[in-house]
């Protein structure tokens, strides 16, 4: 289904002429998630994105679909149930997309941010296994003694190593999670437009928000845009977009922080799994260091951010902080500047007002010893079977509270969301984590539901969300492997190698047999191999790619995770757009000079460049 600049401006004249359900502004992780249950609702549903679909925040995550363990220092047990159960929705509903990806937790003695030791982790891990519904599956956790962690990841820190516990996680594609969604409510007709900016609000005489003001900025057209309802999805923007109404004062809800990941070869720092680790530096907080791709990437930080929000960047402040903590935690990689091939660096749509537990650091306060140790204890009798699930749960809803909420650590910020019609009929959702996203699409869908029917008498049966496969996520999420194997053999059939056809098999989910049909049908790009041709014309046919970046750096992972092949083939991919898009020659220098930017800033060129 065509779904490209030869659409676009059909969908931009759509958006002008036809009075929709539901207006979306915003087209990262949130919004995706509201347009994909919107349209197979069956609302007539446009949605707006100002400049490609992921770009701002939802390709620049750590790149995991967590389940939230370390939750567990405090026996927060009912957020983990939560997360683990979402994490299993989504994985169901794209299972090309969130991959199981065991993670090690190392221990380390008298290095308490993660406040587990080896048994008190067993425990959380047992507990965690429960809830994650992966008690005795291959995916049950297990611990390591400082020489079997040792063993598995040599260059890891040997100095007060007490061992390790490895428990379940997920690593996941943020940009292709969005483009899937989105590509799903394209199929169900929503109308959806990149590169175009909310720039206002129209209004009835009551002063209620009734549709946008819109500028396409391909073309710097300014036009207006009718809706029964307009939801605000625009992540770290919520503000921004609240503010376009200067009716009335607005309340600033967010609070972003920004977070920074760096990537070198794999033969320069070997991780052979998802690591998860204390940074060392008694701040509270937590670093992971992530294969991928033949190369490995850490990270996080989470700064306080004030600046421009459309290109956040990596700082030399950024790079000390991250090589300090890897170098600490991994001695003998000696990791410079130099050795970064890529990074990223992205803003957090955290909540201002409410400060609570985060994945990255931050939590709630701190229980006292005398709980802990008593949760340890019932815990423990329970898994004996010598207490029953009521003395678990007395002791876990009578925790001794020292509970203090932190105002003033980034980390310390809610990754909870917030959802909200406001006095102008603006629906606002903001916040939350890339988990969480399609549960917090369901609970914008009931209050939009009804909206519409108790104010214009408008009745539709909700889709279940929860069943609802993303484009590429069309087959029987326990049987992954076998997927993935049956499709590389037609991509196999249709001329590429093994490796290519597995890739893309594994990346694109059922959508690799849309790829492997147009790599029978055409002639490789010049300069280009067979199987990156086909992945192109799909980009640009069925994913919306509008300029290099948006196929380079979110419709694969060139920049970030195939740094060393990228030169051989920006010149070939660009020259094949430029004939796919009649670019003049202007327009073309433009567009190399536009990546050249954005690629200088991954390779932290202005870093480097001082050195």
């Amino acid at each position: 289904m065509v779904f490209s600049i030869k659409t676009r401006q059909e969908t931009i004249g759509k958006l002008q002429s036809e009075e929709l359900d539901l207006l979306i502004i915003g087209g990262g992780i949130t919004g995706a998630g509201v347009a994909i249950q919107a349209a197979a609702t069956g609302l007539k549903t446009g949605l707006i994105e100002m400049q490609d679909f992921s770009e701002g925040t939802s390709s620049r995550s750590t790149k995991l679909v967590h389940g939230g363990i370390r939750y567990l220092k405090n026996f927060d047990v009912e957020v983990v149930a939560d997360t683990v159960t979402e994490r299993a929705v989504v994985q169901n509903i794209a299972p090309h997309i969130p991959k199981p990806d065991p993670m090690l937790l190392p221990i380390y003695e008298g290095e308490g941010a993660t406040t587990f030791d080896m048994f008190s982790v067993k425990v959380a891990m047992d507990l965690y296994d429960q809830l994650a519904g992966v008690t005795g599956t291959k995916y049950a956790n297990y611990t390591l003694t400082p020489e079997e962690v040792l063993e598995r990841e040599p260059f890891l820190k040997a100095d007060g190593l007490k061992g390790a516990g490895v428990y379940l996680d997920f690593r996941n594609n943020d940009a292709r999670l969005v483009i899937d969604n989105i590509k799903k409510a394209h199929e169900d007709g929503a109308l959806l437009a990149s590169k175009v900016k909310a720039v206002g609000f129209l209004y009835n005489e009551n002063n209620q928000i009734i549709g946008v003001k819109a500028r396409d900025l391909l073309t710097d057209e300014v036009f207006e845009i009718k809706a029964k309802l307009v939801i605000n999805t625009a992540g770290p923007w919520v503000d921004k977009v609240r503010n376009l109404n200067f009716k009335r004062a607005v309340v600033p809800q967010m609070r972003p922080t920004k977070g920074v990941h760096l990537v070198v070869d794999a033969k320069k720092l070997p991780v052979p799994q998802p690591t998860y680790f204390d940074t060392g530096k008694h701040d509270g907080r937590m670093v992971f260091a992530i294969p991928r791709e033949d190369k490995t990437y850490f990270g996080t930080t989470d700064t306080d951010y004030q600046g421009e929000f459309t290109e956040p960047r990596v700082t030399q402040e950024d790079v000390d902080y991250l090589l300090e903590v890897i170098n600490y935690r991994y001695p003998n990689a000696n990791i410079t500047l130099a050795d970064i091939e890529s990074s990223w660096a992205g803003l957090r749509p955290l909540l201002s007002g409410n400060a609570g537990s985060d994945y990255n650091g931050g939590d709630n306060g701190k229980i006292s010893d005398l709980s802990f140790n008593k949760v340890i204890e019932v815990v423990t009798n329970y898994k004996e079977n010598k207490v029953d699930r009521l003395d678990v749960e007395e002791v876990l809803n009578n925790l001794e509270s020292s509970l203090e909420e932190k105002t003033t650590s980034p980390s310390s910020v809610s990754r909870g969301s917030h959802l909200e019609r406001e006095e102008d009929g603006l629906i606002t959702l903001s916040g939350g984590k890339i988990t969480d996203y399609r549960k917090m699409a369901e609970g914008a869908m009931n209050l939009i539901l009804e909206t519409l029917s108790t104010g214009y008498d408008l009745n539709f049966e909700q889709v279940n969300s929860k069943e609802y496969a993303l484009s590429g996520g069309e087959f029987d999420a326990s049987k992954v492997e076998e997927t993935v194997e049956a499709n590389a053999k037609v991509g196999i059939e249709s001329g590429l190698s093994k490796e290519e056809a597995t890739y893309i098999a594994d990346y694109y989910g059922m959508n690799s047999l849309k790829i492997f049909a147009i790599a029978k049908e055409i002639k490789p790009f010049e300069g280009l191999s067979l199987a990156e041709s086909a992945r192109l014309t799909y980009a640009l046919e069925e994913e919306m790619v509008l300029t290099p970046a948006d196929y380079l750096v979110r419709r694969t992972n060139h920049v970030l995770f195939k740094r060393d092949g990228l030169d051989a083939i920006t010149e070939p991919v660009i020259n094949a757009m430029a004939n796919y898009f009649n670019w003049d020659e202007t327009e073309k220098v433009q567009q190399i000079e536009e990546f050249a930017t954005i690629l200088a800033e991954s390779d932290l060129k202005h870093l480097k460049e001082e050195e």
